[in-house]
C-alpha cells in the first residue's frame, strides 16, 4: 500500500469514527418499552474495530514519514515545514488585509489614517512564502504517491 493510500484510509476512517459516535449519541437512550433506531453494542464493536484501524494506521505513517527522506529532509521535516509555511503565509496576509484597508476621509480636517508597513513588499513576500509552499506540498504529495507505507 502507497503512503497515499493509506492517508486516505486515515482520513475515511476520522470519518467513520466522527460518524459513529454521533450515531452512538443518538441511540444511547431509549424511551421505556421502545428500541433504539441501532444497536449500541454493534455501534460500539464498529469504533472499537475503527479506532484500532486508525491507530495502526497512524502509527505506521509515522514510522514511514520519520523513515522516508527526500535529499537530506525527511517527509515529517517537510511537513513541518509545509505547517510552519502555511502559518507564516496566512499571518501575512492578515497583516496585508489590515494595511490595505486605509480609512477615506471626507473632509482635510479628519484623522488620516495610514498603512505603518510596507504593503508591495510584504505582498511580494507572501507570495514567494505561497510559491514556497505550494512545492513542499507538491514534494510531499509526490513522496506519497512513491512510497510504500512500512
Amino acid at each position: 500500500m502507497k503512503l497515499a493510500e493509506a492517508l486516505q484510509e486515515r482520513a475515511d476512517l476520522n470519518r467513520k469514527i466522527a460518524q459513529l459516535r454521533e450515531r452512538l449519541e443518538n441511540n444511547a437512550v431509549v424511551q421505556e418499552g421502545e428500541q433504539t433506531a441501532e444497536d449500541p453494542a454493534q455501534l460500539l464493536r464498529e469504533l472499537d474495530a475503527a479506532v484500532a484501524r486508525l491507530e495502526e494506521l497512524m502509527a505506521r505513517i509515522n514510522r514511514t514519514n520519520t523513515q522516508t527522506c527526500d535529499g537530506a529532509r525527511s517527509i515529517t521535516d517537510l511537513i513541518a515545514r509545509k505547517d510552519a509555511l502555511r502559518l507564516q503565509t496566512e499571518a501575512y496576509r492578515d497583516v496585508i488585509a489590515s494595511a490595505s484597508q486605509i480609512a477615506r476621509r471626507a473632509m482635510r480636517t479628519e484623522i488620516k489614517i495610514l498603512s505603518a508597513v510596507d504593503v508591495r513588499a510584504l505582498q511580494s513576500r507572501a507570495d514567494e512564502l505561497s510559491r514556497e509552499l505550494r512545492e513542499v506540498d507538491n514534494r510531499i504529495q509526490q513522496l506519497n504517491w512513491q512510497t510504500e507505507l512500512l
